[in-house]
């Protein structure tokens, strides 16, 4: 009896001493639903050279367990970058409207209460259809190409200025037991100073590189792409070509950013990361589901069985058109594979964030696995080497198998190479 009455003088108390957690739970709560992103939940993938690949079996046959993760169920368009160019473009030109003495300076930046700085101000509105007669003008001088550099006088935006700056926290370094805080000495082990040393920061030009289209064809007439595809609206819906891997990372940093940030505005502690996927994560979003399939759309051949192609890639040695398009195409012009994903082969082909290393099959674990490296300007190309997946426009069918995998230079930029993004899941909530 006595028992009873402690017990029920505790619960109306509200502290009954048992385990209830730190907070108490409003409820189940569900992830946000990325837009236009589709979900991939976990699973496993046999994953290894195929039946034709022509590195003579280097890498063994493995299976791994993929965790599930959101993934863009298109490339990013050009539409898409453009969104991330003029956020960059707007915002040093706000920064320089309101640091440079413009008389309306206090409308470009916001301040609270007692007159300190909290960020710019995206509600006021900079008309870029006529630069040279905006009120900003003589402050925005600097971001335009000088007058001694226009060809025939024409007013254009200098992107060779366009950089966007982000920082990220190097976990892999930060997990190295050589570094590891030590609570004796009270300091890093390694050359590790203090956390903020696990900070890298970078500045990244974004303006996607336009030229590939003349440097990537010798004796070919594509000037007409290198004036218009990136900026005409009539290629809204193209895939992004003509950036690097690091302008890739660059944008996935700024979409994570602009999320997190909208997040916070609305007291929603969520935090969202944007990035490149690996590629065991690649290979798995385009298998959709079928293990032993050469092609996303399952199958051994590269046509339906009424004889139409289901990828963008070079058929018959040259004859680029016979798939429907001579260069790219609108994304989602294919069905999609069973996971909903257009475009895992053939178009463009795309960028991941693994580091590519002959036999990185035999190193990487059975688990989430993945192989990269953080290379620096200074270090051997082979470093630099990132892996490319899914083929492209200009590919014959064996590079838009589901398990070829070839490279290129993360500073490198081709009319052949895009990318999209991913976002890992909380839990297989779908």
């Amino acid at each position: 009896m006595i028992i009873l009455m402690i017990a029920g003088c505790a619960q109306t108390g509200g502290e009954s001493g048992e385990l209830i957690g730190a907070t108490r739970s409003r409820g189940r709560w569900f992830e946000p639903v990325p837009y236009g992103m589709t979900f991939v939940p976990r699973g496993t993938l046999r994953v290894g050279p195929s039946d034709e690949d022509i590195s003579g079996g280097l890498n063994p046959t493995i299976t791994v367990s993929i965790d599930a993760f959101w993934m863009d169920d298109t490339e990013i368009t050009n539409n898409k970058y453009r969104q991330f160019t003029n956020w960059v473009r707007d915002s040093i030109a706000r920064t320089l409207l309101y640091n440079s003495g413009h008389p309306n300076a206090e409308f470009y930046g916001r301040l609270d209460i007692d007159g300190n700085y909290l960020g710019l101000n995206w509600n006021e509105r900079i008309d870029w259809r006529d630069p040279e007669n905006h009120t900003g003008a003589a402050y925005l001088a600097d971001m335009f190409i000088p007058e001694n550099e226009r060809f025939f006088g024409k007013i254009e935006l200098d992107a060779r200025k366009m950089f966007f700056d982000y920082a990220w926290i190097d976990l892999q370094r930060a997990a190295l037991r050589a570094n590891s805080y030590n609570y004796e000495t009270q300091s890093y082990g390694g050359d590790v100073n203090d956390r903020s040393d696990f900070i890298v920061r970078n500045s990244i030009n974004i303006y996607p590189d336009t030229l590939v289209w003349i440097r990537d064809f010798t004796y070919a007439y594509n000037e007409p792409l290198a004036k218009t595809y990136y900026w005409h609206p009539g290629f809204d819906d193209y895939p992004l070509v003509g950036v690097t891997w690091e302008q890739a990372n660059a944008f996935s940093h700024w979409r994570s950013k602009m999320q997190n940030e909208y997040f916070s505005r609305i007291g929603d502690a969520t935090v969202m990361e944007y990035r490149l996927p690996n590629e065991f994560e690649w290979e798995y979003a385009a298998r959709g589901g079928l293990q032993n399939s050469m092609y996303p759309w399952g199958g051994y051949y590269s046509r339906n069985q009424r004889g139409e192609f289901m990828a963008n890639y070079k058929p018959m040695r040259g004859n680029y058109i016979e798939d429907g398009g001579l260069t790219t195409m609108r994304v989602a012009e294919y069905p999609p594979n069973d996971f909903g994903l257009y475009d895992m082969a053939g178009n463009v082909a795309e960028w991941t964030r693994t580091a590519y290393d002959e036999l990185a099959y035999s190193m990487v674990s059975d688990f989430n696995p993945d192989y990269t490296y953080n290379a620096q300007p200074g270090d051997p190309p082979a470093l630099k080497r990132k892996v490319i997946r899914g083929g492209s426009w200009k590919d014959v069918g064996y590079f838009i198998q589901v398990s070829t995998r070839t490279y290129e230079y993360q500073d490198s930029a081709t009319s052949y190479i895009g990318f999209r993004c991913v976002r890992s899941s909380f839990g297989n909530n779908f």
